[in-house]
């Protein structure tokens, strides 16, 4: 259930009817509102200000038919311009951030604005009625009369935000910063996070792994487990990992995630293994084909994987001899840097989570600081290394990594790919651009061969006033 809701919320984030719904919604209440309320008041309490005065029915009809009509009029232009964005940055960024450009709110309040100001103007413009029209009875909602002028105030300060929101949203440098601002944010969310609670001793966790599931299980020992089934096609959006906890908890159940966030799965593929298979019914089965989520898009919600993937698909057509655009995969290297920095100074789970009484209940894919980086900077080391800009950032970049790494291992993978991009270079490159990539790369692996390689690095003058 959890996890539909938040299918759907996504979802309804972004897209472009809902907020304009909610606002048409509220401009129809607002409406009945305050012509109810010019019902009940009359127009005699104008009288006491000087600078408004009550209209008649001619004239009423004539503010709230021209604000109404110039409303629909600029409200087919935003709408017009706004999609001509999401086409132009679709096909110069990347399909995959069409959703980013959709799920923007300044857009769609925009739209909701003239939309919302052209529905309050029609209801209120047919209550007017003169003496002539109702027996000797007129009445104008002079009240209302006047918030519809406001919401024209208000409509025409939202199209002045609206002309400069545009421009600067497909400015390359503000969707980079909106891809790195949720990679960033992500990652301090999820980071550490567990389903269930992270076990101490990872080998002894390991070793007590029900024989169905371990490497070298025997084809019959193997068949020892419950198979739930996918019901839908599409990428898995979201797991609720709490669900998954409880259900393995009540059912005395160790489960087996087959896939993680971001994974394309088809229907009647395996979703969830359980063990032992006796404990595992319909309706435990049900309960796990719930906590999951699928939709035809990858999300964000949690899948990591599909922001670092934007962020090497905005660089990787900035490299392309098309565009050759280097200094926008530059921002795209800075952005990763600062992710994988943040990272790398942080503790990652264990792929094999316990309950609060210490028992094994889930195997989920492990998440490890190399799958990220070879997602990340392996992914672009062959499209930065031809070009000398990009292949010197790339270098600063992993130096920018290295400074909040600690861990052996973890410099190791560090310092592979400094050597992986030399060896692209050596292909791509020659002379001078060869030279000044290959130095750069020597730089960094002296620098990391040191103790105090941090020192080195930030203290190092090639480092600081070497970049690309």
């Amino acid at each position: 259930m959890k996890a539909g809701l938040l299918r759907l919320a996504d979802y309804l984030g972004s897209s472009y009817w809902f907020v304009p719904t909610i606002m048409a919604i509220g401009a129809v209440l607002l409406a009945i509102g305050m012509v109810t309320l010019d019902a009940a008041l009359g127009s005699s309490w104008m009288g006491g200000y000087a600078w408004i005065y009550a209209s008649h029915p001619d004239g009423a009809r004539q503010v709230l038919s021209s604000v109404g009509g110039s409303m629909i009029t600029v409200a087919g232009t935003v709408f017009s311009v706004t999609i001509a964005a999401v086409v132009y940055a679709s096909g110069q960024y990347g399909p995959r951030l069409l959703t980013n450009f959709m799920r923007d709110r300044g857009n769609q309040v925009t739209l909701g604005t003239f939309i919302a100001t052209f529905l309050y103007c029609l209801l209120v413009l047919r209550t007017i009625r003169s003496a002539e029209e109702s027996g000797g009875y007129g009445f104008v909602p002079n009240l209302a009369l006047l918030v519809g002028v406001l919401l024209a105030l208000c409509s025409i300060a939202v199209l002045i935000y609206f002309i400069h929101h545009v421009p600067s949203k497909i400015h390359i440098n503000s969707v980079i910063e909106d891809v790195g601002d949720r990679l960033l944010r992500g990652i301090d969310d999820r980071f550490p996070h567990f389903i269930g609670e992270a076990p101490d001793d990872h080998t002894a966790t390991a070793d007590s792994l029900p024989a169905t599931f371990r490497d070298h299980a025997s084809p019959a020992v193997g068949a020892e487990r419950f198979v739930v089934k996918a019901k839908d096609t599409g990428y898995i959006q979201f797991l609720d990992d709490e669900t998954v906890m409880r259900v393995a908890r009540e059912n005395d159940l160790v489960l087996r995630l087959q896939y993680q966030p971001g994974d394309f799965v088809h229907v009647g593929r395996a979703l969830v293994e359980a063990w032992p298979q006796n404990r595992c019914d319909d309706k435990c089965a049900d309960a796990l084909r719930d906590a999951v989520a699928i939709g035809s898009r990858r999300s964000a919600l949690q899948d990591l994987r599909f922001l670092v993937d934007e962020l090497v698909e905005i660089a990787a057509r900035a490299l392309s001899p098309g565009v050759n655009d280097p200094f926008t995969a530059v921002t795209c290297l800075d952005w990763l840097s600062a992710a994988l920095s943040d990272l790398a100074g942080r503790s990652l789970p264990s792929h094999l989570r316990v309950d609060d009484d210490g028992a094994l209940r889930v195997i989920a894919h492990p998440v490890t600081f190399a799958s990220l980086m070879d997602r990340s900077f392996g992914a672009l080391a062959q499209y930065c290394a031809p070009d000398m800009v990009a292949a010197l950032r790339y270098l600063n970049a992993l130096g920018e990594v290295s400074l909040d790494c600690d861990e052996p291992d973890r410099l190791a993978t560090i310092r592979s790919y400094a050597d992986k991009l030399e060896e692209l270079a050596n292909e791509g490159l020659k002379g001078f651009n060869l030279r000044r990539v290959r130095d750069r790369a020597d730089e960094l692996r002296a620098a990391l061969a040191e103790p105090d390689y941090k020192r080195r690095l930030r203290d190092g003058t090639a480092w600081l006033a070497g970049t690309a």
